[in-house]
């Protein structure tokens, strides 16, 4: 397992973002479209993503689509080991992913910081 280590910086919104949300993908699974579409109006509304992102954007929504299918097994078949490394990794790449767009509590922190900075009242910045 790898570990980022020291401090990441912070998000904030791109110069370029895209301001309306593209359809998703045809051959996405209907679970990954289904994610696309939860997702996406938050990343434009934080303004987080350009047209060069979206195939990371895509790729979390087939990790998160690729977790639901494969729990949709384990209710019809039961558990396999198999498919549970491979739910696994799903998860852990979907995780990912969602810190890298601002999906998760701690990332979604960091954006809020970086677009709520004002230091017109801090007494101690240097200007």
């Amino acid at each position: 397992m790898t570990h980022l280590r020291g401090v990441k910086p912070i998000l904030t919104p791109d110069r370029a973002p895209l301001t309306k949300a593209p359809s998703a993908p045809k051959w996405m699974t209907d679970e990954a479209r289904a994610e696309w579409k939860r997702i996406m109006p938050r990343l434009i509304e934080d303004r987080i993503i350009t047209k060069a992102d979206l195939t990371g954007v895509e790729n979390y929504c087939v990790a998160v689509g690729r977790v639901r299918e494969i729990e949709t097994v384990f209710r019809t078949s039961g558990l396999d080991k198999t498919f549970f490394g491979m739910q696994n990794r799903a998860m852990q790449t979907a995780r990912q992913l969602a810190a890298e767009y601002g999906l998760s509590p701690v990332s979604r922190a960091r954006v809020g910081t970086a677009a709520n900075d004002d230091d017109s009242d801090n007494p101690l910045m240097v200007q």
